[in-house]
């Protein structure tokens, strides 16, 4: 019988009868129910930064689950764990006298930030200003704010119009153009959102000075910098947050994948002092009326609490930066691969991007190699469906990468050989 499961970002004709049904992994590599191992060239999706099977982030999960698995943090109520990691948060954020909301995942973030940005405007008595401005490639999310905010045309497409409206796309590097946009309509404008590097949209990381001038155009204007480090953050980069390693202060930064290592869903918004304050000080005044029902979630912090001691214990965020030139020199020797047009790589993240004339000939090409690849014992996707995805966990070894980038080799070599034999 076909499956009961709807699979996400899935064409069901296709994938009905055709799943690969994982059961466990280790480290960098997954196994599925067959008995076959695969390395994972995507943690996941982005997340699993301190690698599959740690039994110390379930253990902590057990035990939470064991005297107060969650309740409810409307009001006044939290719980240990909570606290303790909003505190361990907001030390880590890379900005002054932070504070954290929580939530379920990076899509509750995205739509937490942006909802808190327009709130923040209308408590300062500027209700105008609305409008929130994101990038060309960019991916916030699948919520509304998240799919309003979508530099990717396809994620948009189909739903009846602006699905949030007063959102608006800029270039992804034209800093000529935000300039216009905030002179023009700066007193309209609530907050500018932006990943460090765009991941989704195709590992594109940002040409030299692009992020300090958006800092000092956002400064300019008044305009809110949302830093988009659902996965970025929790050292991807080789740094915590991928702004420290641009040298820019947002005034808000989302989260998710990293914080748990995808043990547990969670995410959240790091909010600075700057749009606290109305919300925070005096003895009374606006309220932010907003929240899940899993907002801080007692196991999940608990989880997430197991995972940054291995993140930190084992020094992994240094490690990217050591494997960064790895990751680099395996997956742009791809360049001169059949059907290749270009690779991207920064800290631990990386993009096979297919010739643009191949996609042209066959749209369908880049799907086929990410299915190779699978062939060929590697698990990748296709990004923005241009080019495959290269995010590994950070304990993966250098032997490994190798592995990998061999893999996704012989995956081009072999759907290039079938293009070509039927032509």
């Amino acid at each position: 019988m076909p499956t009961r499961f709807w699979h996400p970002f899935a064409d069901m004709h296709r994938v009905a009868d055709h799943e690969v049904v994982l059961a466990r992994g280790e480290g960098a590599w997954i196994e599925d129910e067959d008995g076959r191992r695969y390395l994972d060239a995507t943690a996941g999706l982005w997340y699993c930064n301190v690698g599959h099977g740690r039994a110390a982030i379930a253990e902590a999960a057990a035990a939470q689950l064991r005297t107060l698995a969650a309740y409810s943090t409307f009001g006044p109520f939290t719980s240990r764990p909570t606290l303790d990691l909003a505190e361990r948060l907001a030390g880590m954020a890379p900005i002054e006298e932070a504070v954290v909301f929580f939530g379920s995942g990076g899509s509750d973030a995205v739509d937490t930030a942006a909802k808190l940005a327009r709130r923040y405007w209308d408590v300062r008595g500027h209700p105008e200003r609305h409008l929130i401005v994101s990038r060309e490639h960019a991916y916030h999310g699948m919520h509304a704010f998240g799919t309003g905010l979508s530099g990717i045309p396809a994620m948009r497409e189909g739903y009846g119009g602006p699905i949030v409206g007063d959102t608006i796309q800029v270039g992804a590097h034209d800093i000529d153009g935000l300039e216009r946009l905030f002179a023009e309509r700066g007193h309209e404008i609530a907050a500018f959102i932006g990943e460090p590097v765009i991941g989704a949209g195709g590992v594109i990381p940002p040409v030299d000075g692009y992020w300090e001038a958006v800092g000092r155009l956002c400064d300019g204007y008044g305009v809110l910098l949302v830093a988009d480090e659902v996965i970025t953050g929790f050292g991807r980069l080789g740094t915590t947050f991928g702004v420290e390693r641009f040298d820019v202060v947002p005034d808000m930064v989302t989260f998710a994948k990293g914080v748990t290592s995808g043990y547990l869903p969670l995410g959240g918004v790091l909010v600075g002092g700057r749009v606290r304050e109305p919300f925070w000080d005096g003895a009374s005044g606006p309220v932010f009326r907003h929240g899940y029902t899993y907002s801080g979630h007692a196991t999940a912090c608990a989880a997430a609490m197991a995972n940054l001691d291995i993140l930190e214990g084992e020094r992994l965020i240094e490690r990217v930066r050591s494997l960064e030139p790895v990751l680099a020199r395996e997956i742009g020797r791809l360049a001169e691969a059949p059907l290749v047009g270009e690779t991207r790589a920064i800290g631990l993240t990386a993009a096979v991007e297919i010739d643009p004339s191949v996609i042209a000939a066959d749209p369908g090409l880049p799907e086929q190699v990410a299915a190779a690849a699978r062939r060929h014992g590697v698990l990748t996707r296709v990004l923005r469906g241009v080019a495959l995805q290269v995010s590994p966990t950070f304990v993966i070894g250098e032997d490994e990468i190798a592995t990998l980038a061999s893999g996704l080799e012989a995956a081009l070599s072999e759907t290039a050989t079938r293009a070509a034999a039927h032509r």
